[in-house]
């Protein structure tokens, strides 16, 4: 095993990780948020009022002059500086490189991330197939122009950077941090998954059905990722599978509270949360259980596997400086 072990041996004092999200939630919201800014100040040139109509209504990028796909590339800048905010500073604040933040080696695994998104991307196909079939009044066909060309090189090209970033820092980063802190497996998974759920708090799904409705459906998502990340020794295959969800979402269907507003082909009128967490649940285990076959994982008891600190891989999580 390489990938929550690599941590033992390097800087793990709490502050620098409290640290490493600062800076790039700086990084996120200065860098990131420049495209946005300029197209603002270009827009405030023929209207003046240009920032306040915006901020009664965010998701309309008519009225800075922008089409719903440049608006949606705007939306995805702020992850593209954190993530390369991440590359620049894991290693001055933790000793760390990329690489073995993904992955504990000096080797990223393509392989896992491509058939792991291939895997999500069909479950996904099937599950919506089956909606369309059992409910297609709950759906209107949204889209259906050349913009679609557009929006899926757009997902394809630049959603990768969105999953990567939040599954270097919770499935990568923090895990191994909370790792060299409890010498175990399960507890990383629970304490990432908890943490993933927090971050989406503020995603227009729980604002319109409620904080303890969608936060279940969000750790749950944390969860299957941190499962495969212990039985993968690695994060690309969760790598995969998030982006793959997102690319999918972004591109087949979209719903008035979708984080992520795209022209979508599908737009679906009602969401029902808990039908959604317990589809999840399913999908979650199916996936894990084929992703098991194909790489031959070993068994999930080694979730609860204790994690043996050598000699020469002291864990510094308080005291390093």
């Amino acid at each position: 095993m390489n990938h929550l072990e690599s941590a033992f041996n390097v800087k793990n004092a709490f502050w620098r990780y409290l640290l490493m999200f600062a800076l790039i939630l700086i990084a996120a919201n200065t860098l990131g948020a420049i495209p946005l800014i300029l197209s603002l100040l270009v827009r405030s040139g023929s209207d003046a009022a240009v920032f306040s109509k915006y901020a009664a209504n965010p998701n309309d990028y008519s009225i800075i002059g922008l089409s719903p796909n440049a608006g949606f590339l705007i939306i995805l800048f702020p992850f593209i500086a954190g993530l390369i905010a991440f590359i620049i500073l894991v290693k001055p604040l933790n000793h760390r490189t990329l690489k073995t933040t993904i992955n504990g080696t000096k080797k990223i695994r393509w392989n896992r991330f491509f058939i792991s998104a291939a895997v999500w991307i069909i479950l996904s196909g099937l599950y919506l197939f089956f909606n369309l079939k059992i409910d297609p009044a709950n759906f209107t066909l949204n889209n259906k122009t050349d913009s679609l060309i557009i929006l899926s090189i757009i997902s394809i090209l630049f959603i990768p950077f969105q999953a990567a970033l939040e599954e270097i820092l919770f499935r990568g980063y923090l895990m191994q941090g909370f790792a060299a802190l409890v010498k175990n497996r399960w507890f990383p998974v629970i304490m990432t998954s908890i943490l993933f759920g927090l971050l989406h708090g503020l995603n227009p799904e729980v604002k319109e059905f409620g904080f303890f409705t969608m936060m279940p459906q969000y750790i749950v998502f944390g969860l299957i990722f941190g499962i495969i990340t212990i039985l993968d020794d690695g994060i690309e295959a969760a790598m995969g599978a998030h982006a793959a969800n997102n690319i999918f979402l972004c591109i087949m269907v979209t719903s008035e509270s979708s984080a992520l507003q795209t022209p979508a082909i599908y737009a679906q009128y009602n969401i029902h949360p808990w039908i959604e967490f317990t589809a999840l649940l399913v999908t979650g285990i199916i996936f894990i259980s084929v992703l098991k076959f194909i790489f031959k994982w070993d068994t999930f008891p080694l979730l609860f596997k204790k994690i043996r600190v050598g000699l020469n891989t002291p864990s510094r999580f308080a005291g390093s400086p």
